[in-house]
């Protein structure tokens, strides 16, 4: 019993001087193996960034809208982590951040980002969501967990963009060891008469997770506000007809499509023939290696679009152009902004890290949400883009930065297994109770009351404010904190992402002041906490 005893003891001197040491010091955080320097120096780099930046200039003297200052460094910091890993800054990852040269600091966040697996995991699963769905469709022939996870490794190591897409166009084979074939066995009805993917969802899922055009609005008749036809939809829908399972899961057998037009008479033979630019679709091929070549190719502008329009969306919480698969296909019914990054990814070698570097280091994503003038933003403004637009948090993002504002160290993939286990159970709870936004999760939605209640007396909140010394950062913040100030400077830090003002300071520096030390300051502590985490700058990214 002593022995047990006297290794407790032991342990907590242990994990109090880690505590104090950690507190107190710059943690160490790895130097990201993807910066480099001399990427966002180039000319070729920062001359895509200024032509982005003159194209908003002009865009801004058009609409006759005066740009906002630059946002502090700390709020770009927290965008680009909320947008790329769906979380706010660690505490040691802040320090981290500051230490930094001026002149780096930004890019160097970025290559941080990229060189996390958060970033894989998050993207995957926003990506997954336009490529397959939410749900977890036919469990026989469907492995949704395998395919986010093997499109989270594509990521990972930055696979060119177009190499991914034809990979899931043209899979073939067992959709559990080669998990990209996901993509086409879940559009498969177990119940149906038919032996294969449905050639008419897969039309669709392409149409407008690659190419961000709505064609499937087609499927049923002749469009009424745009120029698809019936025969456009299904002339894309029979390049997937070939696809059939097998013992060996998906292979391509040749057979024709066939299908009854609307005020047709009779069922007719579908040709495979794509519904724009049909000269850049290759002569021969099986009609997947054709499409999927079609698809990718550099002149084909929707496609380099559709990528960069929902990239855009992920790091600025709404489109460039809304819908985020709804783009018209004439250039001059588009912004000039998204065909100068357009043409520069499929330059490029259709590379992602370099898409989300250019727009980082553009002058409009490092724009304040207000004006220093204190006048009022209005709608012209925002969609003009000449402030960053204020867009509520997803529910991943919000219980996200709640559990990661909850401790002082990162939670990341090099965190405890119990850590991580206990941030994922949380997660899946909070988001099922907050709501789930499924696929359209950049369609723009009001709060809801329930919402407001799940964050003010919710479960989670609670647990992850208490005054639980190893596992939760308020009791420690009362603990260690040298000074009162200090102590509200942490607690603005980890939950906001910046520092406190003057008044701010003066405010909750005096309720800790009248505060003894022990459970009380404590349980004030996480007061504070619980009520940065509850106001309305929390939920919002700007």
């Amino acid at each position: 019993m002593w022995a047990r005893n006297l290794f407790f003891i032991a342990f907590l001197l242990l994990a109090a001087g880690s505590l104090t040491l950690g507190f107190l010091r710059d943690d160490p955080v790895h130097q990201p193996d993807t910066h480099k320097p001399w990427r966002y120096k180039n000319e070729k780099f920062r001359a895509v960034v200024q032509q982005l930046d003159d194209a908003f200039a002009s865009h801004w003297k058009l609409t006759k809208t005066k740009p906002a200052a630059r946002a502090d460094e700390l709020t770009i910091v927290r965008r680009l982590s909320l947008g790329l890993t769906g979380t706010i800054p660690s505490l040691e990852e802040i320090r981290a951040f500051e230490s930094k040269p001026d002149e780096e600091r930004i890019q160097w966040w970025v290559s941080h980002l990229l060189d996390d697996r958060r970033y894989a995991d998050y993207v995957a699963e926003r990506l997954a969501r336009a490529y397959v769905g939410v749900e977890n469709g036919p469990f026989l022939v469907y492995r949704r967990r395998r395919f986010v996870t093997w499109l989270s490794d594509q990521l990972r190591k930055n696979e060119r963009y177009d190499s991914l897409a034809r990979q899931l166009i043209n899979g073939r084979g067992l959709w559990t060891t080669n998990p990209n074939v996901n993509f086409l066995t879940v559009t498969i009805n177990p119940n149906g008469d038919g032996d294969g993917p449905d050639e008419v969802k897969l039309a669709a899922r392409l149409s407008r997770a690659f190419l961000g055009v709505r064609i499937d609005c087609s499927q049923c008749h002749d469009g009424r506000f745009d120029d698809w036809k019936q025969q456009d939809f299904h002339q894309l829908a029979a390049f997937f007809n070939n696809a059939e399972m097998s013992v060996t899961g998906v292979r391509d057998k040749k057979k024709e499509y066939e299908f009854k037009y609307l005020n047709k008479e009779e069922t007719e033979t579908v040709p495979t023939i794509v519904p724009f630019y049909k000269d850049l679709l290759p002569p021969e091929g099986d009609a997947r290696t054709r499409l999927a070549q079609w698809v990718t190719h550099p002149d084909n502008k929707p496609f380099s679009r559709a990528i960069v329009n929902r990239v855009w969306a992920l790091m600025f919480g709404k489109p460039l152009v809304s819908p985020v698969d709804d783009l018209p296909l004439d250039a001059k019914d588009l912004p000039p902004m998204i065909d100068v990054l357009a043409d520069d990814f499929a330059k490029n070698g259709f590379d992602l890290h370099r898409l989300i570097r250019v727009i980082a280091a553009s002058r409009v994503f490092q724009l304040d949400s207000r004006r220093l003038d204190e006048q009022m933003v209005t709608e012209l403004d925002e969609s003009a883009w000449s402030v960053f637009p204020m867009t509520r948090l997803r529910p991943e993002q919000v219980i996200g930065s709640v559990t990661q504002c909850a401790t002082l160290d990162t939670i990341d993939a090099d965190s405890h297994v119990l850590v991580k286990f206990i941030r994922l159970v949380q997660q899946q709870e909070f988001v099922k109770r907050y709501g789930d936004t499924g696929e359209d999760e950049f369609v723009e939605r009001g709060g809801t009351i329930p919402q407001r209640l799940l964050l003010m007396n919710g479960k989670i909140v609670k647990e992850r404010t208490e005054g639980n010394i190893v596992m939760n950062a308020a009791p420690r913040i009362a603990l260690l904190a040298p000074s009162d100030a200090k102590a509200v400077e942490v607690a603005f830090l980890i939950t906001l992402s910046r520092r406190p003002t003057a008044e701010e300071t003066s405010h909750f520096a005096t309720r800790l002041s009248e505060t003894p030390k022990g459970d009380k300051r404590a349980q004030r502590m996480q007061d504070i906490c619980w009520s940065l985490i509850n106001s309305t700058e929390f939920s919002w990214n700007h």
